[in-house]
């Protein structure tokens, strides 16, 4: 019976995703506008609590009960201390695109590893504020986290106050729907910073910081293509079930849950029966319970005091962010980021924050209605355009890994594309070069406009050797403690993207004594330098010419590259354009060409 349970569970959980949406019969794809939520259920009302017991909080009553647990299947029994990680507090094995520089700030503040509550709580006071619909109290340790929160951390809280409100009204609205306080939203804040790109130490991801087995068994995918665990409805709604799930397996008490959803569900349950209470505070005064656990609740105590009355505590001025606000399209095959901005008349950056689950550059293959966010007021054309659009122009490219047999003319006659684009997309001298493993860009439409090459090869790049030091291998640093890969890139002026690609690193992970080319030499870093020289570096100033380009309909950055011998990375420079730039009919750009050069 044990594993009976589990699969009804998981069922149960599976029926609840689905959406309704309005149908655009003219591009056969599913439009669904979805903008800010303003009117909200009323809050819920609070039972009077004893004032000697620890508040048990607030569930709708009606809510279906679920099976007892099993303690041997908890859904979250990874001890978080004990992960192997790098300097940065990020797990080793991050297979996401670089962390962006406020991301590494906010994974290393919420850690607070400079904090030190007090051992003892003192006397615990229930506030019996209206205007909270959680059980707050207020104690010595809550104090010490609202005063390390608006002191050291000011800075940080403040950045989480002003990114709150582009989620809090939808992940309201979720929670009232679950019958959950409203104010238990907060619990994003001391999780994530209310960031979508947070990874922990214990590989958890997304403003929930969901770990891949509790984000599966709550129905977010992750794979190659995206991470569920970043969509802020998808793991909202997850989140709110997994709390409701907490909340009743530990009998109405939101502490046991919250720490619950921390540590685990069964570390709570042998805390209990280890200590012989089911009081949140009394366990927090053994040894057996990790001290991220202990200072959990606190914090989201201290949090949800500041969120719901900042300027009591000294953050005036917060510049609030717009709610979420965007429209929904259900596309019906793999499509291009690059495709979508350009049928949606936005840009790639956009449309990736508005849709942060996606890894890569293509919503994920197979999946036959992927609901895509855009932006507000471009459905409706974008939903015309897609219909009109023919299904081969949809994406531009495949990833290929070469299995046994594969040849670049085989792999052509497969894709309906000339081999010697296969080979020149990756680089490849000749038939031969192609070895088992080996990941390969197809492209698809290769006159198509896309995004930066570097960038797609670099999510595709194969596990290179490190460039050798030594004779023509480039000046090397020896990582130290504290270093990331944006600092090392930083102090040495070259680019993150080629401390990867001399070092053979997918990732962000450092280790302290690790050695690393950081320039250029006559080894692997010469072919990287060479790639983005100018033409004037490899021609010689007397056989480049300056000449003024009037864009065309159709055209991209890599087609005038093509036409003219000259990379899109360079025309951006020459320009002064963003990196993945949308052209219009008309603009005039500088290019600096070979004199041989065609056009």
């Amino acid at each position: 019976m044990r594993s009976f349970w589990p699969l009804c569970l998981l069922l149960l959980l599976l029926a609840g995703c689905a959406v309704d949406v309005r149908t655009s019969p003219q591009a056969h794809l599913r439009l669904s506008p979805q903008v800010s939520r303003s009117a909200l259920p009323a809050d819920p009302v609070l039972p009077a609590p004893s004032p000697s017991a620890q508040p048990a909080g607030f569930v709708d009553a009606a809510a279906p009960l679920l099976p007892p647990a099993d303690p041997a299947a908890d859904l979250a029994e990874e001890d978080t201390d004990a992960v192997e990680t790098d300097e940065e507090g990020v797990a080793a094995d991050l297979d996401e695109e670089e962390l962006d520089p406020e991301t590494l700030e906010d994974n290393a503040a919420l850690q607070a590893v400079d904090a030190a509550p007090p051992e003892e709580e003192g006397e615990t006071v229930f506030l019996g504020e209206n205007e909270f619909d959680f059980p707050l109290v207020d104690n010595e340790k809550v104090r010490y986290f609202v005063d390390y929160f608006s002191g050291p951390l000011k800075k940080h809280v403040r950045t989480w106050l002003e990114r709150s409100t582009t989620y809090l009204p939808m992940m309201r609205e979720i929670f009232a729907e679950q019958g959950l306080p409203k104010d238990l939203v907060y619990l994003a804040m001391i999780e994530s910073g209310f960031n979508n790109k947070a990874y922990s130490r214990a590989r958890a991801s997304g403003q929930w910081q969901f770990i891949e087995g509790t984000g599966r068994v709550y129905g977010l995918s992750n794979d190659w293509w995206r991470d569920e665990r970043r969509d802020p409805e998808k793991a909202t709604r997850a989140a709110a079930r997994h709390l409701a799930d907490l909340y009743r397996m530990f009998d109405g008490d939101w502490y046991l849950a919250l720490a619950a959803y921390n540590a685990g569900a069964g570390k709570i349950r042998k805390a209990i029966e280890r200590y012989g209470t089911r009081d949140f505070w009394q366990l927090t005064h053994g040894s057996y319970l990790k001290k991220e656990t202990k200072q959990y609740v606190p914090k989201m105590l201290a949090g949800l005091m500041i969120a719901k009355h900042p300027e009591r505590y000294g953050f005036t001025d917060l510049a609030y962010q717009a709610p979420l606000a965007y429209e929904q399209a259900e596309l019906p095959a793999a499509t291009d980021i690059e495709v979508i901005a350009r049928l949606a008349e936005t840009d790639y950056e956009t449309v990736k924050k508005l849709n942060p689950e996606l890894k890569r550059w293509s919503t994920p293959p197979g999946v036959s209605a992927y609901p895509l966010r855009l932006p507000v007021g471009s459905g409706a054309a974008f939903a015309e355009r897609y219909a009109q659009l023919p299904e081969n122009e949809r994406t531009n490219f495949v990833y290929h890994k070469v299995k046994k047999g594969d040849t670049p003319a085989a792999l052509a006659k497969r894709y309906n594309v000339r081999a010697d684009d296969i080979l020149r997309f990756n680089k490849l001298r000749s038939n031969r070069a192609l070895r088992v493993g080996q990941n390969l860009l197809i492209p698809l439409n290769p006159e198509a406009g896309k995004m930066a090459l570097a960038d797609l090869r670099e999510s595709l790049r194969d596990d290179a050797p490190a460039a050798k030091g030594g004779k023509g291998g480039g000046k090397r640093y020896t990582v130290r403690r504290g270093d990331s890969l944006y600092k090392i890139a930083r102090r040495f002026n070259v680019s993150e993207q080629q401390l990867r690609g001399w070092n053979g690193l997918r990732g962000n992970a450092l280790k302290p004594g690790q050695s690393l080319v950081v320039a250029a030499g006559t080894g692997a870093g010469k072919a990287n330098a060479a790639a983005k020289a100018t033409p004037a570096a490899r021609a010689g100033k007397g056989d480049v010419r300056k000449i003024v380009y009037q864009v065309r309909a159709g055209d991209s950055l890599w087609t005038i590259g093509r036409q003219f011998d000259v990379e899109a990375s360079q025309i951006r420079g020459w320009n002064n354009l963003p990196r993945n730039p949308v052209l219009r009919p008309g603009q005039r750009l500088t290019l600096l060409v070979k004199s041989n050069s065609r056009g």
